[in-house]
Parts: C-alpha cells; sequence; structure tokens
C-alpha cells in the first residue's frame, strides 16, 4: 500500500525542508521493521520547488495468518491469504505512520520548529482506500477538515459493468494545514474505512483517538459516526468516547464565532458592518450583473440581502467552514425555503486558494473581509484563483483600514480588529496591492471609502472595485 505527500515549499522554505519535519533525509532510502511487514520511506521529488516523501507498506499476509491466535488446527482458508490487506489503506498504515513520523506527527522539529507549527500547503496522495459507503462518505470525512478532494472510482470489472463499482478509490487530499494536524487526521480517519482492524480494540484505544482527534474531532458533523466506526462499533467505547468529547476540546469554528463578536463589538457604534454590506450590495445592484459569487461568505449576511433582490437570479456563497456553511443555511432558513427561492442559492465547501471550476463564469464577485485571514504568502494564489480562473466581470473587495484603528478606544494600539486577521493594510498598501493585481490580470481599479471619514485616517473600511477590461 502506498501513500505520499507533497510539499511545494515557499520562498522562506524550500521544499526539501519537508524531510526536517519528517525526520527523513530526502538522500537515503529508509527502512523499518514492522510486526506485520516492512515500511519503506524514500524520496520521489526533491528539490526546493517540490518535495514527496513517498510511504510504501509492504504487509506479509502468510505472516499475519501465522500469527494469528487460533490459526493452528482450523483448516485452509484461501481468504486468509487471497485479500486487500496488502494493498489498500487500512489499519496497518495508521500504525506504520506513527511509527515512521512519530515526532511529525507529535508536532516537534529539532533544526525547523518554526516550520512544524506553521500552515504548509500539502497535498496527500493514497493510492487506495476501501470505502463501501462510496465517495459521498469520503468527502464528508476529509471536506469539513479544510481539504479539497478529489476521489477517483472504479468498476469491480471493466468487462463485466453489471457487477457495479468497486468499493475502492484512488484519494487525493489538498490543503492549508499543519503537517501535524494532517498526519493526525490520516492516523484516525483511515482506521475509520477498516473494518477488519488488526489490532485489538479496547479502552487504550480511545485514548489514542482523543490524543490525535484534539482540536478536531470534537467539532466534525461527523464526529459520531467517526468515533463510532474507530472503536469497532462497540458502543460502550463509543458512548465513554462521545462523553470525554462532549467535556470539551478546542473548536476553530467556534473561536471563529467568539473572534468575529469581538470585531463586530468593536465596530457596532457606527453600524459599519451594515454600511458596508449596503455599499457592496450597492456596487452589485449598479454593475447589471445577475449572477453573484460571495466568496468568504460566512454564516450568510451579504447572502441574505442578495436574496432579498430578486435582480439577481444566481448567488452562491463559498467558504472553507463547513460548520459556518451549515450555519448560513440555517440562518438562511434553506430548509423551508420556496422552492424558486431556493433554486436561486447554492452553498458551496471550497478553497478561495485552490483553482475550482465551480467559481467560472459569473458576472461579479464579493470578497467582504475576507483577504486579511489569508496568509500572506496565499495571496498570489488567491489572485490567480479569483481573477485569472474565475473571472469574474466584477469584483468588489473590502478590508480594513488599518489607520483608522486609533480611533476606537477598545482597540489597543497594534492590534488587529480580529485575532485572526493575518495583516491589516493602510491605504497606501491596499491600493498598491489592488494596482499591481488589476494590471496583472486585465482589469482596472477604483477605490472608494466605507464608513465615516476622518481627515487624517481616512476611513474604517476601504473598498477596491475591479472591473474586467
Amino acid at each position: 500500500m502506498l501513500l505520499t505527500i507533497t510539499y511545494k515549499g515557499t520562498a522562506e522554505s524550500p521544499a526539501t525542508d519537508l524531510g526536517y519535519l519528517l525526520h527523513k533525509n530526502p538522500g537515503r532510502l529508509h527502512e523499518l521493521e514492522i510486526s506485520f511487514g516492512k515500511a519503506y520511506i524514500f524520496y520521489p521529488e526533491a528539490s526546493e520547488g517540490g518535495c514527496t516523501v513517498a510511504l510504501l507498506l509492504d504487509v506479509d499476509p502468510v505472516g499475519l495468518v501465522r500469527g494469528r491466535r487460533g490459526s493452528s488446527g482450523e483448516g485452509f482458508s484461501l481468504e486468509q491469504y487471497v485479500n486487500d490487506r496488502p494493498y489498500v489503506a487500512s489499519s496497518f498504515m495508521s500504525v506504520a505512520l506513527a511509527k515512521a513520523f512519530g515526532t511529525a506527527l507529535s508536532g516537534r522539529s529539532k533544526e525547523r520548529p518554526d516550520l512544524a507549527e506553521a500552515t504548509l500547503t500539502l497535498t496527500v496522495h493514497i493510492a487506495a482506500l476501501a470505502c463501501k459507503e462510496g465517495d459521498d462518505f469520503l468527502r464528508k470525512l476529509f471536506e469539513p477538515l479544510g481539504y479539497q478532494v478529489t476521489i477517483e472510482g472504479y468498476q469491480l470489472d471493466e468487462k463485466f459493468p453489471e457487477w457495479g463499482a468497486s468499493p475502492y478509490y484512488t484519494v487525493e487530499l489538498a490543503g492549508q494545514v499543519r503537517l501535524r494536524d494532517l498526519l493526525s487526521h490520516l492516523y484516525v480517519l483511515i482506521p475509520v474505512l477498516d473494518d477488519e482492524k488488526h489490532y485489538w480494540v479496547g479502552e487504550d484505544e480511545i485514548e489514542k483517538l482523543l490524543k490525535f482527534g484534539a482540536g478536531w474531532l470534537a467539532a466534525h458533523p461527523e464526529r459520531e459516526a467517526i468515533t463510532n466506526r474507530y472503536l469497532k462499533r462497540q458502543r460502550h467505547l463509543t458512548t465513554a468516547a462521545l462523553a470525554r468529547l462532549a467535556e470539551g476540546t478546542p473548536d476553530d469554528d467556534v473561536a471563529e464565532e467568539v473572534h468575529d463578536l469581538e470585531e463586530t463589538l468593536v465596530e457596532e457604534k457606527i453600524s459599519l458592518n451594515q454600511q458596508r454590506l449596503g455599499s457592496v450590495m450597492s456596487i452589485l445592484k449598479a454593475s447589471g450583473a445577475k449572477r453573484i459569487l460571495d466568496l468568504g461568505c460566512g454564516e450568510g449576511r451579504l447572502l441574505r440581502l442578495l436574496l432579498e433582490d430578486r435582480s439577481f437570479t444566481e448567488i452562491v456563497g463559498v467558504d472553507v467552514s463547513y460548520r459556518v456553511l451549515e450555519k448560513a443555511k440555517e440562518r438562511l432558513h434553506m430548509d423551508r425555503m420556496p422552492e424558486r427561492q431556493k433554486e436561486r442559492i447554492k452553498l458551496v465547501h471550497g478553497s478561495l486558494t485552490y483553482k475550482d471550476a465551480r467559481l467560472s463564469g459569473f458576472d461579479a464577485a464579493a470578497v467582504v473581509e475576507v483577504i486579511e485571514h489569508l496568509d500572506p504568502p496565499r495571496l498570489a494564489a488567491f489572485e490567480r484563483v479569483l481573477f485569472e480562473f474565475a473571472r469574474p466581470g466584477v469584483v468588489v473587495t473590502t478590508t480594513p483600514n488599518r489607520e483608522y484603528n486609533s480611533m476606537w478606544e477598545s482597540l489597543p494600539a497594534g492590534k488587529f480588529r480580529h485575532r485572526d486577521h493575518r495583516f491589516e493594510w493602510s491605504r497606501a498598501e491596499f491600493q498598491d496591492w489592488a494596482t499591481g493585481v488589476a494590471e496583472k490580470f486585465g482589469y482596472s481599479v477604483r477605490f472608494l471609502p466605507v464608513g465615516s471619514e476622518d481627515a487624517a485616517v481616512g476611513a474604517p473600511t476601504q473598498m477596491g472595485v475591479f472591473t474586467r477590461e
């Protein structure tokens, strides 16, 4: 069975730094003896621009049978020797990941501790993964964690299509994530898809699940299914684990909601959010656009206003947070929305830094208070996704004006309006960025203030309106 992890690297961090994080030198082949076979770690690609590590697991099916308790005297069973265990990612792969990359899984790196805590652009390729429930369940497992999931399915036999689809898939996961988090997701979720775990599942497995699920499992929409399947559907273990999860672990989406509230409280005296949304609506309305993208739609505040205006015939909200999209669906009452109204709106789970064909062909896009949440190295990817690939006729972008922050007594000097902001630009910085983007991708851009404007520091929000030439 084969699993690869690819890191593209950045200007500050060459891709070969992946070797430091994994504690495996890209220049040599590494072998590990495991109770059920051998693991080989090697690098098919190792350059500054791209680095791929491969974990190849060679499972010995004969050795597995010989080592099985009570196997003698039970007679010969061909299934014991001829099965998918050597080829399909399973609980064996999870154990191999922990043994091969244990230090990285714990988040430690003596040589590059800063990189160990950094969000990286990583892609995982799993050659064969079994999922009897179909590709939809695979997406439900990985997409809420922020991955862009690509799945290739197969027929059982192309010569006999009536036999139907195979339960095996080739799966690729792409996302911006810490390496330790990626490994913990794989460590937990690969065995979730394995109904025949090779190890004994007892109370010790609860501790492993809670350890490697810390920070993400409690908030996962499929946490009950994950817990139940990881613990091999043993009801008493599942109940105990879910009770422990319910006691409270950090939840990034909950934190996001708290931070949004903090930002709202900073700005509420001047109802800046209403002014901002009103300004965006005015621009979209004046542009004559009919089909609108709301990128980074959050809980759907702009979506609600767009729905109220019948001139917008198609509205698509996109967000990287699955949970936030569920909340938007609830707040928009989409479950009881009239059919004609429901046909006008769609919510899409996706990243703004990966090319997505679903975003193409729209008249206009709104990017309201979003870009400041992106890591600066990812801005270039966002620019291409929006202005080169999606390429709407009009793009309306808003972002905080850092100069105005001094006007709020409730905001300490030097602090951003939101803890998750990666930066906040001055007016000159925003205009330099927007002008460069417009020139590069064939747009013109104009700038508008949003909110009460001060003669010295400007308005609290700055807006850029891009028009395709």
